[in-house]
């Protein structure tokens, strides 16, 4: 019951943001998918947002209602910006950890 929840919650958003009704949308078939906490999963939604006819208008929508976090229009969204990827779960590795800081110093 709550994937149903959760379904017309994604469905009625895309809807309220200009989209036409009756469409076939991936969101609509496996919505915990585009809410996933692992990084293969926001892949696999962001992939099967590729393909939707809805994509702008989905984006469009969760960029304007500063989505706090999912995938919508084929871009993962966290605290209302769209993000790259997903970082698995955990502490960073020393590598990723040193070039983040010679980013940050360099900028």
């Amino acid at each position: 019951m709550e994937q149903q929840g959760v379904a017309v919650s994604v469905a009625t958003l895309v809807t309220g943001a200009a989209v036409p009704s009756g469409l076939d949308l991936p969101c609509t078939e496996d919505p915990e998918l585009f809410f996933a906490e692992a990084p293969q999963d926001v892949e696999t939604a962001k992939a099967l947002c590729r393909g939707c006819r809805a994509r702008l208008g989905c984006l469009e929508g969760a960029l304007d209602r500063r989505e706090p976090w999912g995938v919508w229009g084929g871009e993962l969204l966290l605290r209302g910006t769209i993000v790259p990827r997903k970082r698995p779960r955990g502490r960073p590795r020393k590598e990723d950890a040193a070039i983040a800081k010679a980013d940050e110093q360099a900028a």
